[in-house]
């Protein structure tokens, strides 16, 4: 779920619009009888035409965000070959999906936070340690619920989600799977069953379901380590096919959720959201796993959107989850607080035209094993701005695996890219992290734990 280590799209979706011209006949001539009167009488007042009907309005909706760990766009829905996802592929049928979604961040403790507030790690009160705690002064969208009486309810499978980090601000339940413990290394835990009969549980449960309700859990499996599981397709023996078989696990418990929700009265007003907080490497740029960097195996991901009155479409325009948190409170009919960073996709998915919001931002914010990473991906182009000196630039539709450097080689492009991350940033209220943690390029964590007093 959080810890890599360094050793380190498809066609376009096109809404077409047909313009059918109709012939206008001309008007049968008037009987000869009546000519004569008819040239002499006043213009007839045409009839007023009824008003056209609105579209109905849609109902505040529940919300279901399930997250998957360390899923890449490995998936048949993107095009992906390999059958590892049966349940969410006959989900995306019925989805808007989006094909080129950027997770905030490469590494979980850092994604998750901005989905839950709509701002970028960097710009939250947060410690500087590598298992993130994010102090009471922000503010979660979950928290705006609360404070509504929406049920909120969350559930989780990795000890991080238990140890007060601050992410279960604005929760009314928030429960983890039995039997787990903390390994700040792997997930050798193996948690979809578990989640998925929790979450039924949970679900089950009218006091978070009873009335307008947001609930959010994350599946560790496909997390390292990648288990062959005997249920699943033998897919081959190395990593990266038991890590298929991790995603097929993770898909059947995910399918079984699913049926579940499908057979509750409050399924006809709910919206589900699936996505992943980040990639995956196996052996790109010499890494596995996941973090440190801002490759895009690391930080593009699936995302898919479900139910009411939202109907299937693709889009294929770049999108990031800074956008999750408005769009969940529109869905919900719940205004947002001041601060968000991004802005709702509810337009689009109920049928708008979508529009380009780049550029896309991703970043590591600096903590004790993170270093300091920011990029920017604006048109053809991605800019990754390794600390304050090192930029590397890169055409990602030409070269998607990011295999060749062209800040030499396009130094006037390289100076364009590099004054709009520095804008970019310019215009996001960044704070410097607290607690007192050695930060990993020799810094100390020294940030305030919330805004000064006026």
């Amino acid at each position: 779920m959080i810890r890599g280590f360094s050793g380190h799209w498809l066609g376009a979706a096109l809404c077409t619009l047909s313009l059918f011209g109709c012939k206008k006949s001309p008007a049968p001539a008037p009987a000869p009888e009546a000519s004569t009167a008819a040239a002499r009488a006043p213009s007839a007042v045409p009839a007023p035409s009824a008003a056209p009907e609105k579209p109905a309005e849609s109902p505040p909706m529940n919300v279901i965000l399930l997250t998957i760990d360390s899923l890449r766009t490995d998936v048949p829905w993107l095009g992906y070959s390999r059958p590892n996802a049966p349940n969410l592929t006959k989900l995306a049928e019925r989805s808007v999906v989006y094909s080129h979604m950027y997770s905030a961040s490469s590494y979980t403790a850092k994604s998750v936070a901005t989905m839950l507030t709509g701002r970028y790690a960097s710009t939250l009160y947060r410690d500087g340690y590598f298992f993130t705690k994010y102090a009471a002064a922000n503010t979660f969208f979950t928290e705006v619920l609360s404070e509504r009486n929406i049920a909120t309810t969350g559930w989780h499978a990795h000890m991080y989600f238990g140890r007060g980090k601050g992410l279960e601000q604005g929760f009314g339940t928030w429960e983890l799977v039995p039997g787990i413990s903390f390994d700040a290394q792997t997930d050798k835990s193996i948690t979809s069953e578990k989640t998925t009969k929790l979450g039924i549980k949970l679900l089950g449960d009218p006091r978070n379901t009873g009335r307008q309700f947001f609930a959010w859990t994350h599946y560790m499996d496909p997390h390292d380590e990648y288990h062959q599981h005997p249920e699943s397709p033998v897919f081959g023996k190395k990593a990266r096919d038991r890590y298929d078989s991790e995603i097929w696990h993770a898909d059947y418990w995910i399918g079984k959720l699913l049926e579940f929700a499908e057979q509750q009265p409050w399924w006809k007003d709910t919206v589900v959201i699936v996505t992943a907080d980040h990639g995956e490497a196996f052996g790109e740029h010499g890494m596995y796993k996941h973090a440190f960097e801002l490759w895009e195996n690391l930080v593009r991901v699936p995302l898919l959107v479900a139910g009411g009155d939202i109907k299937p479409a693709r889009i294929d325009l770049r999108r990031s989850h800074v956008d999750l948190a408005p769009t969940i409170l529109e869905l919900m009919k719940v205004p947002a607080p001041a601060g968000f960073q991004g802005a709702s996709w509810v337009p689009e998915l109920r049928g708008a035209t979508p529009e380009p919001r780049e550029p896309i931002l991703v970043e590591l914010s600096e903590d004790s094993h993170n270093p300091p990473r920011r990029a920017l991906i604006l048109g053809k182009y991605k800019l990754i701005a390794f600390g304050k000196t090192r930029f590397e630039l890169y055409d990602i539709e030409a070269d998607p695996s990011e295999s060749k450097n062209l800040a030499k080689e396009q130094p006037a492009e390289l100076e364009r890219m590099k004054k709009a991350l520095e804008e970019r940033y310019a215009s996001l209220p960044v704070v410097e992290p607290y607690g007192g943690a050695k930060l990993k390029e020799g810094g100390t964590a020294r940030g305030p734990v919330g805004p000064a007093k006026k």
